[in-house]
């Protein structure tokens, strides 16, 4: 953690809402002219898309069935704490950036699916975390610790499912019996690489859906916002004014006296109203540090 040059992280699987929560901190630094410098979590896999698919076919081969993009041997964890601790040093670092599609491939002339050469950070007042790692504790690394703000992302497990079965499917033109074998997969070290970093984050949102998911794998739609509540967890309450939040947040309510539930529609005004104050704590604190 560091006051001069202050990190924000959110960390949370695939298809959690973690891109749509990047957007809402985006719309925070823009509106209050806060120099940013945004990392995505997969730019530190260890390997582009077709030595991924080398690799998986290798550990296959090996009788290791477990190996997925959310497990260590699939990803830089100690360059990514590196990151992590000299932008707390320094406000640098260096980062890439993984080129998902043709769109983003086309200004660096390289395939989808590659990595862009690491480049030295530009100048910054805070570095953004957005990806599946920025809680990561192992024996060997301790992530989760350089974070100022660490914010977990994760619809329940059905919920995430359907999400990933009619993206896969429909976006990515695979059969249901493969985005199956891929959750199978990567179940392993869903639980020991990624669940365990909900332990560690200050804030958890969670959307629980309130229609019926029983059977994520026959489910046709994708069940809305409005058709959602997010569970809001704050693993220090003291300092939030929760009377004010509740009387913001049009039917939300307290579970617990840590926890707030809001309507899935009011979570981007949710997450405006908790994390703009924050935000401009970190900055103050940064200008104080930097002015002494």
């Amino acid at each position: 953690m560091s006051a001069s040059h202050p990190i924000i992280a959110i960390t949370g699987s695939s298809g959690a809402g973690t891109t749509s929560v990047t957007r809402t901190f985006e719309n925070i630094f823009r509106r209050e002219s806060i120099r940013s410098v945004i990392i995505e979590g997969d730019s530190f896999h260890r390997y582009d898309r077709k030595a991924m698919k080398a690799a998986m076919a290798e550990h296959e081969t090996a009788g290791n069935p477990h190996f997925s993009h959310f497990g260590e041997d699939a990803n830089l964890f100690a360059e990514l704490e590196q990151l992590f601790r000299g932008y707390g040093e320094s406000g640098t670092g260096q980062a890439r950036k993984y080129l998902h599609n043709a769109e983003e491939a086309a200004p660096y002339k390289q395939e989808p699916g590659t990595f862009t050469p690491w480049e030295t950070l530009p100048e910054s007042e805070l570095l953004f975390y957005e990806g599946l790692h920025g809680g990561v504790k192992t024996d060997k690394v301790d992530i989760a610790r350089h974070a100022d703000l660490l914010i977990g992302v994760v619809p329940v497990i059905n919920l995430e499912w359907i999400q990933k079965l009619h993206r896969d499917r429909n976006a990515r033109g695979y059969s249901t019996e493969a985005v199956t074998d891929v959750i199978l997969r990567r179940m392993h070290e869903y639980v020991h690489y990624i669940c365990p970093q909900f332990t560690r984050t200050h804030i958890n949102f969670q959307r629980v859906p309130v229609v019926d998911t029983s059977d994520p794998f026959i489910a046709r739609t994708i069940p809305t916002a409005d058709e959602s509540l997010v569970v809001i967890r704050f693993a220090d309450p003291r300092g939030f004014d929760f009377p004010y939040l509740l009387s913001m947040l049009h039917d939300s309510f307290m579970s617990r006296a840590n926890t707030l539930v809001v309507p899935g529609g009011k979570m981007e005004l949710a997450m405006q109203l908790i994390f703009t104050p924050m935000v401009m704590r970190l900055i103050e604190r940064r200008k104080k540090r930097l002015a002494a």
